[in-house]
Protein backbone atom coordinates (compact mmCIF):
# COMPACT_ATOMS: atom_id res chain seq x y z
CA UNK A 1 0.00 0.00 0.00
CA UNK A 2 1.49 3.34 -1.02
CA UNK A 3 1.84 6.02 1.61
CA UNK A 4 -0.10 8.42 -0.57
CA UNK A 5 -3.14 6.15 -0.26
CA UNK A 6 -3.28 6.68 3.51
CA UNK A 7 -5.48 9.55 4.75
CA UNK A 8 -3.56 12.18 6.71
CA UNK A 9 -5.35 11.31 9.96
CA UNK A 10 -4.37 7.67 9.60
CA UNK A 11 -0.67 8.63 9.32
CA UNK A 12 -0.74 10.49 12.64
CA UNK A 13 0.75 8.37 15.47
CA UNK A 14 -1.27 10.02 18.23
CA UNK A 15 -4.28 12.30 18.40
CA UNK A 16 -5.33 15.09 20.69
CA UNK A 17 -8.31 14.55 23.04
CA UNK A 18 -10.37 17.02 21.02
CA UNK A 19 -9.74 15.00 17.85
CA UNK A 20 -10.70 11.79 19.61
CA UNK A 21 -13.95 13.33 20.85
CA UNK A 22 -14.71 14.55 17.35
CA UNK A 23 -14.03 11.07 15.95
CA UNK A 24 -16.28 9.52 18.59
CA UNK A 25 -19.11 11.89 17.64
CA UNK A 26 -18.70 10.99 13.97
CA UNK A 27 -18.77 7.29 14.80
CA UNK A 28 -21.99 7.75 16.75
CA UNK A 29 -23.56 9.63 13.83
CA UNK A 30 -22.56 6.76 11.56
CA UNK A 31 -24.21 4.28 13.92
CA UNK A 32 -27.40 6.32 14.10
CA UNK A 33 -27.49 6.50 10.30
CA UNK A 34 -27.17 2.70 10.08
CA UNK A 35 -29.91 2.14 12.65
CA UNK A 36 -32.24 4.40 10.67
CA UNK A 37 -31.38 2.57 7.46
CA UNK A 38 -31.42 -1.08 8.57
CA UNK A 39 -33.21 -1.26 11.92
CA UNK A 40 -32.50 -3.84 14.66
CA UNK A 41 -30.29 -6.77 13.67
CA UNK A 42 -30.99 -8.92 16.76
CA UNK A 43 -27.65 -10.63 16.93
CA UNK A 44 -25.96 -13.15 17.80
CA UNK A 45 -27.38 -15.91 15.52
CA UNK A 46 -27.66 -18.66 18.17
CA UNK A 47 -30.33 -20.47 20.18
CA UNK A 48 -28.59 -20.52 23.58
CA UNK A 49 -25.91 -18.62 25.46
CA UNK A 50 -23.60 -21.61 25.31
CA UNK A 51 -24.05 -21.86 21.55
CA UNK A 52 -22.84 -18.23 21.38
CA UNK A 53 -19.72 -19.25 23.30
CA UNK A 54 -19.09 -22.12 20.90
CA UNK A 55 -19.55 -19.81 17.92
CA UNK A 56 -17.24 -17.18 19.41
CA UNK A 57 -14.44 -19.73 19.63
CA UNK A 58 -15.07 -21.39 16.28
CA UNK A 59 -15.27 -18.14 14.31
CA UNK A 60 -11.66 -17.27 15.10
CA UNK A 61 -9.75 -16.92 11.82
CA UNK A 62 -12.52 -18.41 9.71
CA UNK A 63 -15.72 -17.50 7.88
CA UNK A 64 -19.08 -17.84 9.60
CA UNK A 65 -20.32 -20.30 6.97
CA UNK A 66 -17.61 -22.70 8.09
CA UNK A 67 -18.73 -22.22 11.70
CA UNK A 68 -22.29 -23.04 10.70
CA UNK A 69 -21.15 -26.37 9.29
CA UNK A 70 -19.37 -27.21 12.53
CA UNK A 71 -22.37 -26.23 14.63
CA UNK A 72 -24.62 -28.34 12.39
CA UNK A 73 -22.31 -31.30 13.06
CA UNK A 74 -22.59 -30.74 16.81
CA UNK A 75 -26.36 -30.42 16.61
CA UNK A 76 -26.66 -33.59 14.56
CA UNK A 77 -24.75 -35.47 17.23
CA UNK A 78 -26.82 -33.88 20.01
CA UNK A 79 -23.82 -32.43 21.81
CA UNK A 80 -24.25 -28.68 21.33
CA UNK A 81 -24.50 -28.27 25.09
CA UNK A 82 -22.32 -28.22 28.18
CA UNK A 83 -23.18 -31.81 28.99
CA UNK A 84 -22.40 -32.79 25.42
CA UNK A 85 -18.96 -31.19 25.44
CA UNK A 86 -18.18 -32.66 28.84
CA UNK A 87 -18.97 -36.14 27.59
CA UNK A 88 -17.42 -36.24 24.14
CA UNK A 89 -13.74 -37.25 23.89
CA UNK A 90 -11.60 -34.43 22.59
CA UNK A 91 -10.41 -36.36 19.53
CA UNK A 92 -14.03 -36.92 18.46
CA UNK A 93 -14.86 -33.29 19.12
CA UNK A 94 -12.04 -32.19 16.85
CA UNK A 95 -13.49 -34.04 13.90
CA UNK A 96 -16.92 -32.45 14.35
CA UNK A 97 -15.50 -28.93 14.28
CA UNK A 98 -13.05 -29.62 11.45
CA UNK A 99 -14.93 -27.29 9.01
CA UNK A 100 -13.97 -24.30 11.20
CA UNK A 101 -10.25 -24.98 10.90
CA UNK A 102 -7.60 -25.01 13.63
CA UNK A 103 -9.53 -27.89 15.15
CA UNK A 104 -6.81 -28.97 17.60
CA UNK A 105 -6.55 -25.55 19.17
CA UNK A 106 -10.27 -24.79 19.14
CA UNK A 107 -11.27 -28.15 20.62
CA UNK A 108 -8.77 -27.75 23.44
CA UNK A 109 -9.87 -24.14 24.04
CA UNK A 110 -13.57 -25.03 24.28
CA UNK A 111 -12.79 -27.93 26.62
CA UNK A 112 -10.80 -25.44 28.75
CA UNK A 113 -13.79 -23.09 28.85
CA UNK A 114 -16.07 -25.88 30.11
CA UNK A 115 -13.49 -26.79 32.77
CA UNK A 116 -13.32 -23.13 33.83
CA UNK A 117 -17.09 -22.87 34.04
CA UNK A 118 -17.27 -26.05 36.13
CA UNK A 119 -14.50 -24.95 38.48
CA UNK A 120 -15.45 -21.30 38.95
CA UNK A 121 -19.21 -21.12 38.38
CA UNK A 122 -20.59 -24.53 39.24
CA UNK A 123 -20.94 -25.39 35.56
CA UNK A 124 -23.75 -22.84 35.15
CA UNK A 125 -23.87 -20.25 32.37
CA UNK A 126 -26.41 -18.32 34.42
CA UNK A 127 -23.93 -17.95 37.29
CA UNK A 128 -21.33 -16.67 34.84
CA UNK A 129 -23.88 -14.25 33.40
CA UNK A 130 -24.70 -12.81 36.82
CA UNK A 131 -21.01 -12.31 37.53
CA UNK A 132 -20.49 -10.61 34.17
CA UNK A 133 -23.37 -8.21 34.74
CA UNK A 134 -22.14 -7.44 38.24
CA UNK A 135 -18.51 -6.83 37.26
CA UNK A 136 -17.65 -7.13 33.55
CA UNK A 137 -13.93 -6.26 33.93
CA UNK A 138 -13.35 -9.11 36.39
CA UNK A 139 -15.02 -11.71 34.18
CA UNK A 140 -13.20 -10.31 31.16
CA UNK A 141 -9.86 -10.88 32.89
CA UNK A 142 -10.92 -14.43 33.73
CA UNK A 143 -11.82 -15.13 30.12
CA UNK A 144 -8.60 -13.61 28.79
CA UNK A 145 -6.65 -15.91 31.09
CA UNK A 146 -8.13 -18.96 29.35
CA UNK A 147 -6.32 -20.82 26.59
CA UNK A 148 -7.34 -19.65 23.12
CA UNK A 149 -9.15 -16.47 24.22
CA UNK A 150 -8.15 -13.03 22.98
CA UNK A 151 -9.91 -9.68 23.43
CA UNK A 152 -12.37 -10.17 20.56
CA UNK A 153 -13.49 -13.61 21.75
CA UNK A 154 -13.74 -12.47 25.36
CA UNK A 155 -15.84 -9.46 24.42
CA UNK A 156 -18.06 -11.52 22.11
CA UNK A 157 -18.81 -13.88 24.98
CA UNK A 158 -19.44 -11.03 27.41
CA UNK A 159 -21.74 -9.13 25.07
CA UNK A 160 -23.62 -11.81 23.19
CA UNK A 161 -23.62 -14.79 25.56
CA UNK A 162 -23.79 -12.93 28.88
CA UNK A 163 -25.49 -9.64 28.00
CA UNK A 164 -22.80 -7.42 29.53
CA UNK A 165 -22.44 -3.87 28.13
CA UNK A 166 -19.08 -4.41 26.44
CA UNK A 167 -17.95 -2.92 23.14
CA UNK A 168 -16.59 -5.53 20.75
CA UNK A 169 -13.96 -4.78 18.12
CA UNK A 170 -13.41 -6.87 15.00
CA UNK A 171 -11.66 -6.55 11.67
CA UNK A 172 -14.67 -4.84 10.08
CA UNK A 173 -14.70 -2.08 12.70
CA UNK A 174 -10.94 -1.66 12.39
CA UNK A 175 -11.25 -1.15 8.65
CA UNK A 176 -14.09 1.34 9.01
CA UNK A 177 -12.44 3.56 11.63
CA UNK A 178 -9.09 3.55 9.80
CA UNK A 179 -10.57 4.24 6.38
CA UNK A 180 -12.67 7.08 7.76
CA UNK A 181 -9.68 8.56 9.56
CA UNK A 182 -11.18 8.02 12.99
CA UNK A 183 -8.09 6.20 14.26
CA UNK A 184 -4.52 5.71 13.03
CA UNK A 185 -3.67 2.64 11.01
CA UNK A 186 -1.55 1.40 13.91
CA UNK A 187 -4.41 1.62 16.43
CA UNK A 188 -4.59 -1.30 18.85
CA UNK A 189 -7.71 -3.19 19.85
CA UNK A 190 -7.96 -1.27 23.12
CA UNK A 191 -7.70 2.10 21.35
CA UNK A 192 -10.48 1.31 18.89
CA UNK A 193 -12.58 -0.09 21.72
CA UNK A 194 -12.07 3.11 23.74
CA UNK A 195 -13.14 5.20 20.73
CA UNK A 196 -16.33 3.16 20.33
CA UNK A 197 -17.03 3.37 24.06
CA UNK A 198 -16.70 7.14 23.93
CA UNK A 199 -19.19 7.24 21.05
CA UNK A 200 -21.73 5.70 23.43
CA UNK A 201 -20.71 7.63 26.55
CA UNK A 202 -24.17 9.27 26.90
CA UNK A 203 -25.77 5.83 27.09
CA UNK A 204 -23.22 4.71 29.67
CA UNK A 205 -23.88 7.84 31.71
CA UNK A 206 -27.59 7.06 31.78
CA UNK A 207 -26.88 4.22 34.20
CA UNK A 208 -28.96 1.69 32.28
CA UNK A 209 -26.64 -1.25 31.48
CA UNK A 210 -29.32 -3.13 29.53
CA UNK A 211 -29.83 -0.16 27.23
CA UNK A 212 -26.07 0.19 26.74
CA UNK A 213 -25.69 -3.54 26.03
CA UNK A 214 -28.44 -3.26 23.41
CA UNK A 215 -26.56 -0.46 21.66
CA UNK A 216 -23.26 -2.38 21.84
CA UNK A 217 -25.03 -5.39 20.35
CA UNK A 218 -26.61 -3.47 17.49
CA UNK A 219 -23.47 -1.45 16.83
CA UNK A 220 -21.35 -4.53 16.23
CA UNK A 221 -24.07 -6.26 14.19
CA UNK A 222 -24.41 -3.24 11.91
CA UNK A 223 -20.64 -2.95 11.55
CA UNK A 224 -20.57 -6.58 10.39
CA UNK A 225 -23.35 -5.85 7.90
CA UNK A 226 -21.42 -2.93 6.40
CA UNK A 227 -18.16 -4.83 6.53
CA UNK A 228 -19.57 -7.73 4.54
CA UNK A 229 -21.30 -5.59 1.93
CA UNK A 230 -18.95 -2.63 1.54
CA UNK A 231 -15.83 -2.64 3.73
CA UNK A 232 -13.96 -5.80 2.84
CA UNK A 233 -10.25 -5.95 2.10
CA UNK A 234 -11.05 -4.02 -1.05
CA UNK A 235 -13.54 -1.23 -0.23
CA UNK A 236 -16.76 -0.97 -2.22
CA UNK A 237 -17.89 2.53 -1.37
CA UNK A 238 -20.58 2.93 -4.02
CA UNK A 239 -23.95 2.77 -2.31
CA UNK A 240 -22.45 2.50 1.18
CA UNK A 241 -24.61 4.28 3.80
CA UNK A 242 -21.42 5.59 5.43
CA UNK A 243 -20.06 7.27 2.31
CA UNK A 244 -21.47 10.59 3.52
CA UNK A 245 -18.83 10.63 6.26
CA UNK A 246 -15.99 10.12 3.78
CA UNK A 247 -17.23 13.09 1.78
CA UNK A 248 -17.47 15.29 4.87
CA UNK A 249 -13.96 14.37 5.92
CA UNK A 250 -12.46 15.03 2.52
CA UNK A 251 -11.08 11.48 2.14
CA UNK A 252 -11.47 10.57 -1.50
CA UNK A 253 -9.60 7.27 -1.60
CA UNK A 254 -10.26 4.78 1.20
CA UNK A 255 -7.53 2.46 2.37
CA UNK A 256 -7.02 -0.98 0.90
CA UNK A 257 -6.15 -2.87 4.06
CA UNK A 258 -4.33 -6.17 3.79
Amino acid sequence: MAKDDVPRAAQTPSRAPTEIRKSARRLRIMYDRLVDRFGPQRWWPAKTAFEVVVGAYLTQNTAWKSVERSIANLEARGILSLDGLRAIPEHNFRELIRPSGFMLRKAAALKAFVAFLDAQYGGQMEALRRAALDNPPVVRRQLLALFGVGPETADAILLYALGAPVMMVDEYLRRIVIRHGLAPETAKYSEIQALAEQAFAPNRASGNPEDLARHCNEFHALVVLIGKTHCGRVPRCEGCPLHFDLRKSGFRQPLRIK
